[in-house]
């Protein structure tokens, strides 16, 4: 009897354990990006980029996390989901520190480059993790990943000029990321569970892509995370040309990502009892759809209800896509792969936006035109999630028996 006793309590130990390091890892996620909103003027000041080179430092990330999450199941074969992570979590920590020493834009877009790369592994790693380590648990764990992912967020956009005020620096209010980074890195490396490199030669990536499936789920989880990219980048530089501080803009950031992370882990809480997640992505949706439009027509009315309707629209539907993707497969490492993959388009698709608001802007003089954008793809990912149904999963990812033939 106290062996069962011991052998439930070293379980529930552990996974108390990788509950924490799924908290800490997502909270490290998004401040590299959220960050630099409020601080936008300073670093154009300093650095002398503009608005589409601003931009840079979220598209460069994005599109990193979206090329390299191709390599996430690869890399997971070969050395495992804790190296991955290791190495990863050690990226941040340099990318955050090396902008206290950067002294032009393009410096400061090649950390970005270091960070992107990062996060890019992490989140095409962790997902597959999740799966292996608490199969039952995984649509609770990833909302609540998703909920520290964008707490992270509200994080960065808070705490960075806050420090930078204090500082009297930007440069400190980018590199203090540095910090919650290493502590991450050595929760890892001490607590997370050694495993055991899986061969790849009966996966092929090249199966998953020929299922138009994935192409549909890249698509939308590209065209919502465009929402968020586009966000983080211009909600701060929005209402600063209403004569907002950086502070209030910033806060306003936090307050988005506050929502995101409520609806993050609450959102697939109330899903969890069906297996058809699409009314409660509708209602994502909906929320998302209402943000824009109240940014595009009345900037000015409720810039709080906005932001916080836009932000738990875009939380909601993250975490959402990414137990959507995981239930399209049983098997832990065949999920963990078309998680990745979706995760790699999507991400790619994500990375322009912010840049082509940053044009729009410069033809309109305003960022109406981008919010606008936005709410036409909020309708466009409602149109196509109807397609997603459960009963569908296995037409369309009808592949279990195939993968063992590939590469043959």
């Amino acid at each position: 009897m106290s062996s069962v006793h011991n052998a439930q309590s070293a379980r529930s130990a552990s996974t108390a354990v990788l509950l924490a390091a799924v908290v800490l890892i997502g909270l490290n996620l998004r401040p590299f990006i959220t960050g630099v909103g409020p601080l936008a003027a300073d670093i154009s000041q300093a650095t002398g980029l503009d608005l589409k080179g601003i931009s840079l430092l979220t598209l460069v990330p994005m599109l990193l996390m979206g090329v390299f999450a191709f390599a996430g199941p690869v890399l997971q074969a070969r050395i495992g989901g804790r190296l991955s992570m290791m190495a990863a979590l050690g990226l941040l920590v340099v990318g955050s520190f090396l902008r206290l020493f950067t002294t032009n834009g393009w410096q400061l877009v090649g950390t970005a480059a270091l960070l992107g790369l990062g996060a890019a592994v992490v989140q095409a790693v962790l997902p597959g993790v999740v799966k292996r380590q608490l199969p039952q648990h995984v649509g609770v764990v990833m909302g609540l990943y998703s909920a520290m992912l964008m707490g992270g967020g509200a994080l960065g956009a808070q705490v960075s000029p806050w420090v930078a005020a204090v500082s009297g620096t930007w440069h400190i209010g980018l590199a203090w990321m540095a910090l919650p980074a290493a502590l991450a890195l050595a929760l890892v490396a001490r607590y997370l569970p050694r495993d055991v490199p899986i061969l790849p030669a009966r996966l092929s990536l090249a199966a998953y892509l020929r299922r138009p499936r994935v192409w549909l789920l890249m698509v939308c989880f590209g065209l919502v995370n465009g929402g968020y990219s586009t966000t983080v980048a211009w909600l701060a530089p929005f209402y600063r040309e209403y004569g907002w501080s950086a502070s209030a803009s910033g806060g306003l950031l936090a307050y988005l990502s506050v929502c995101q992370a409520l609806t993050a882990i609450s959102l697939p809480i109330l899903a969890r009892k069906g297996k058809d997640r699409r009314p409660w992505l509708w209602l994502a949706l909906a929320m998302q759809a209402a943000g824009f439009a109240g940014l595009a027509f009345w900037p000015l009315a409720a810039p709080l209800i906005w932001a916080m309707l836009l932000g738990a629209g875009l939380g909601g539907c993250f975490a959402l896509s990414l137990i959507v993707a995981l239930d399209h497969l049983p098997d832990p490492t065949q999920a963990g792969t078309l998680s990745a993959l979706m995760q790699g388009g999507g991400f790619l698709i994500a990375a322009m936006p912010p840049w082509i608001v940053a044009a729009l802007h410069e033809s309109t003089g305003g960022f109406s035109a981008g919010w606008v954008m936005h709410l036409g793809c909020a309708v466009v990912v409602a149109i196509l999630y109807w397609r997603v149904s459960p009963a569908s999963y296995a037409r369309g990812m009808n592949m279990a028996s195939k993968t063992a033939n590939v590469g043959k």
